[in-house]
């Protein structure tokens, strides 16, 4: 690896990523295109409606998503992935893969002991 740790800008993409519910708001974003709050609430069962719109507006100030608001009664708000959110991708498909992995390596440790 070519990358010096005190330039590492790992911990920047972190800052972006973390929170146990954006990878998975972006994969439902990824997948489906265009959602509305509540389409992504039922997606996400277990989120409260609290953490969804704070995690939501912290990936809106990144500029990973897009928040459109209709005026009409009630308001209707939509969210979608950006292009340059899009990049985050492959990276968000890497870390899915090595999970798997990791799960199996452990899975294996377990069986040995």
């Amino acid at each position: 690896m070519n990358i010096e740790p005190e330039l590492c800008r790992v911990e920047d993409t972190l800052d972006v990523l973390v929170g146990k519910w954006k990878p998975i708001i972006l994969l439902y974003l990824l997948k489906n295109g265009t959602m509305r709050f509540n389409e992504l609430k039922k997606s996400i069962p277990d989120i409260t409606q609290k953490m969804l719109t704070k995690q939501l507006r912290e990936l809106e100030e990144e500029e990973i998503i897009n928040r459109v608001v209709y005026p009409q009664v009630p308001p209707k708000v939509e969210y979608s992935i950006t292009e340059y959110g899009k990049e985050l991708e492959p990276i968000l498909h890497a870390m899915h893969e090595w999970s798997n992995r990791h799960i199996q390596q452990k899975q294996k440790n377990q069986m040995k002991k």
